[in-house]
């Protein structure tokens, strides 16, 4: 019942970032809506519709659903727990078969945009034209491998792990100006998966869970090598580290760290 509970809630918080996040995408890319007029330049809409999104996922951090799942919101950060030995196969595999079914609720409420919604196929992230699948998958990759070694560089250090919501809204708003025209800057399976629900849009779908996969491998090989190595991750969650009432979280690195001790062979 705790893990129901968590999934749920984290089956919450993935549809409100897809329904509102995506969302921005659509109002801030629609050639006949009011942000296209009012701000033609590309790149500067880019740079804002980054921010917002970021701050959407800040936001759903720092709520109650937040607080009662960890905040995830992304199969890429819950792989990256795994991996860092915070929670066990059984939980990661529940939490990502949550965050899906929550991008598929997130990707129905985007369907009231209609054909607003239609001209630009629902905020689908795709690769560029000019740039291709292949470029795209390694685009997903760099930016999924920088969110993850960010996220744990403020999570590893008591005096910014309070502070790690306010990582996202300039974080994207760097990637999504920079990287957008290459891949669409998702960094979140979930959050294409919803669009792409709505849109029908499923052109070089793999690129966009092996990229961020392929993500996480780099910024867990980064940890391997040291750079992250004397961070300590304390529990699988984003923020509300001392909100634990049930005890799950607790429970979930106490078995992480048993499945480590017996990988090296220690009792």
């Amino acid at each position: 019942m705790r893990l129901l509970k968590a999934c749920l809630a984290e089956a919450w918080g993935t549809a409100l970032l897809v329904a509102i996040g995506v969302s921005i995408v659509i109002v801030a890319s629609a050639s006949s809506g009011p942000v296209v007029p009012l701000v033609p330049d590309a790149g500067l809409r880019r740079l804002i519709t980054g921010f917002l999104f970021g701050a959407t996922g800040a936001l759903v951090t720092v709520s109650g659903v937040g607080r009662a799942s960890g905040a995830h919101i992304n199969p890429a950060v819950t792989l990256a727990f795994w991996l860092r030995r915070r929670m066990p196969a059984s939980h990661a595999l529940a939490y990502v078969a949550a965050q899906c079914a929550g991008a598929a609720l997130g990707g129905a409420a985007l369907l009231a945009w209609g054909r607003t919604g239609t001209t630009v196929a629902f905020g689908a992230t795709l690769p560029g034209r000019a740039f291709g699948p292949g470029l795209a998958l390694a685009g997903e990759a760099v930016t999924t491998a920088t969110l993850v070694i960010l996220l744990f560089a403020f999570l590893g250090r008591r005096r910014l792990r309070a502070w790690t919501p306010l990582l996202f809204p300039p974080l994207y708003a760097v990637m999504v100006y920079l990287e957008a025209p290459i891949s669409g800057t998702s960094t979140n399976p979930a959050r294409s998966l919803g669009s792409a629900l709505a849109a029908g849009a499923w052109q070089s779908w793999w690129v966009y869970w092996i990229g961020p996969a392929l993500g996480v491998l780099i910024a867990w090989g980064v940890h391997r090598l040291g750079g992250l190595r004397d961070l300590e991750i304390e529990v699988a969650k984003v923020y509300h580290f001392d909100h634990d009432p049930s005890g799950l979280f607790a429970d979930m690195a106490q078995a992480g760290r048993r499945v480590a001790r017996e990988e090296r062979g220690r009792p």
